[in-house]
């Protein structure tokens, strides 16, 4: 009976053997890491690479230049090697001409020559309200889209519609901010517009840049 149990027990432990991989488990096998707290946790394949900007959006190249001379707003794109126009709209501007120097001065900022602003911000503007100091009191103002600009050295410019002030459109009436129509707003804002997006606005004497007049309409 003994001499039968030692017999089975050699033949148990000659017949063990390696568990070998699946064909979905070749070259995937998995290995754990001990991280600091002691958990264990699937070490992480260092031939799989790790796309970082996966969230990232997708690359633009419309930017946007406003003209005080012509009182207009252009939307620009690279199409190959070319640059084209895609859309255009009337703006109104500040109440004052000249670069804007401080606070309160009514005064729309220039951007300085090859740092245009950006936009670093859209807003649902739909509810916002302002006092003119016109007698109207507190009123809509802003149109249903307010895009923020990054003007360094100042704050609260940006791009909104005129509800309310549509007649002022094209023309100088404003606090600093540029105004579109309420409908132009929403189109730029769907069409084109995007956070990061470049916005060169011109001096009041400044006319087309050379390669505006070179430029094709889309």
């Amino acid at each position: 009976m003994i001499r039968q149990l030692i017999i089975l027990l050699l033949l148990g432990a000659f017949s063990v053997t390696a568990p070998t991989a699946t064909p979905s488990q070749k070259g995937k096998a998995k290995t754990t890491v001990t991280d600091k707290n002691g958990n264990r946790a699937p070490k992480k394949n260092k031939s799989t690479s790790s796309n970082k900007n996966a969230n990232a959006s997708t690359s633009r190249s419309e930017f946007i230049v406003i003209s005080k001379r012509d009182l207009n707003l252009r939307v620009y794109g690279k199409q190959g090697n070319d640059t084209v126009l895609l859309a255009q709209y009337p703006v109104c501007l500040s109440k004052n001409k000249g670069n804007k120097q401080r606070v309160g001065d009514m005064k729309t900022p220039e951007s300085p020559a090859g740092k245009p602003f950006k936009i670093t911000q859209i807003q649902d503007a739909s509810t916002w309200k302002h006092d003119f100091k016109d007698g109207r009191g507190s009123i809509l103002s802003y149109g249903h889209w307010f895009l923020r600009l990054l003007t360094p050295g100042h704050s609260g410019i940006g791009i909104h519609g005129s509800t309310n002030n549509e007649n002022t459109v094209p023309g100088r009436d404003s606090e600093g901010c540029i105004r579109l129509r309420d409908n132009d707003i929403i189109d730029l804002k769907q069409r084109f517009a995007y956070v990061g997006m470049p916005v060169i606005i011109k001096g009041e004497n400044d006319g087309l840049y050379p390669w505006e007049t070179r430029v094709k309409s889309h």
